[in-house]
């Protein structure tokens, strides 16, 4: 699609007394306008993440729907619960892996209507749609146009890894620019001068500033995404992740009594809150307090059922698996029967200092 010439007639048909005041107060004396909007677009032949952005009324729907209307963004969501919104020829266990790699990964809100969610969480549920769906091109108008900024741009940064990863395409059509380098995007349309830009490996993200506390008391903020227990062991530590000023993360840690291993303990809580999803905070606040267990001469273990974030650890040399499945054996190490782990498919890891 090199080139688009759009021609858009509007007319006034029908005066009604508040059109007629507004055509005396402010001397309008045609009943039509016109827009036109003239570009290029031309795509590379190889691309997954674009960005159509200008400000607003500079074309950017009226473009992307002529260029891409039967891609955009349509789904319909009426079930009580979203999963339940997904294609009938998808499983449970893939739809729990596509809403994992989108960054949702939050099992007690795969329950709730679509209606209730987050801006931040629909545009991630969106998105897992479009890919169960298989559908090639996903184009998101008004993309992150209702949601925190700072979420935006974590949203967005999970959003491209996802469509990458996926090998799917996918457009956003926004009137911000500051998630521009947060989605990295292969290419740029700006509506303001109708300037096309190839961008594929030129843009990289802003270092995302992660600090981490030893902080008793915030549980309540995080317990209703955890997807086993609202409750916390009063003997475990506790620790809280920020950016800026914004608690985004919380990790409990317990002493395991191991029958082999001297000083051994265990991650009991790992919640990350939905819209700081799928930008490896987890994992970061996992690694730091690994590193901080090993300089005090202990050993550090965390199970999971999220298999996105199992794939995550099993990629890093610095993590063990130990056990995985519901009773299968690993290294010699078995899972525990007493356990709640017993019913689920699990992944334990052991951190191993560098």
């Amino acid at each position: 699609m090199p080139h688009f010439d759009i021609v858009r007639n509007n007319e006034v048909k029908n005066k009604s007394f508040r059109v007629a005041q507004l055509y005396d107060q402010f001397d309008i004396h045609s009943d039509s306008y016109q827009e036109h909007f003239v570009g290029d677009i031309s795509l590379p032949e190889k691309w997954n993440v674009g960005i159509i952005v200008g400000k607003s009324g500079t074309g950017k729907t009226t473009i992307a729907r002529e260029l891409f209307g039967d891609s955009m963004n349509t789904f319909e969501y009426t079930h009580d619960s979203v999963i339940d919104d997904f294609p009938n020829k998808s499983n449970a266990k893939d739809i729990f892996d596509i809403l994992s790699s989108v960054g949702f990964s939050c099992p007690p809100s795969w329950l709730k209507p679509y209606s209730v969610l987050s801006n931040g969480e629909k545009m991630r549920v969106d998105l897992a749609r479009a890919i169960c769906e298989n559908k090639e091109l996903t184009v998101f108008d008004e993309y992150t146009s209702v949601v925190d900024r700072d979420i935006a741009k974590v949203g967005s940064c999970a959003v491209q890894k996802a469509v990458r990863r996926s090998g799917k395409k996918f457009i956003a059509v926004s009137c911000h620019y500051d998630i521009i380098e947060w989605l990295e995007p292969d290419w740029v349309f700006c509506t303001d001068d109708m300037t096309f830009k190839d961008t594929r490996g030129l843009l990289r993200r802003p270092q995302i500033n992660v600090s981490i506390y030893e902080q008793r008391g915030m549980w309540k903020l995080f317990r209703k995404y955890h997807y086993l227990s609202n409750e916390i062991n009063k003997a475990a530590r506790q620790y809280v992740a920020y950016i800026g000023d914004k608690p985004v993360a919380f990790c409990a840690v317990l002493y395991f009594p191991h029958p082999q291993i001297h000083n051994c303990y265990r991650v009991t809580r790992l919640v990350v809150l939905p819209d700081y999803q799928g930008i490896g905070i987890g994992k970061r606040m996992m690694s730091f307090l690994g590193e901080k267990y090993a300089g005090e001469g202990k050993v550090l273990d965390i199970t999971t059922s999220l298999k996105g974030f199992a794939k995550s650890l099993m990629r890093d040399s610095r993590y063990v698996l130990i056990h995985a499945g519901r009773l299968q054996s690993v290294n010699g190490i078995k899972s525990l029967n007493n356990t709640s782990s017993r019913n689920r498919n699990t992944y334990s890891f052991r951190y191993r200092s560098a």
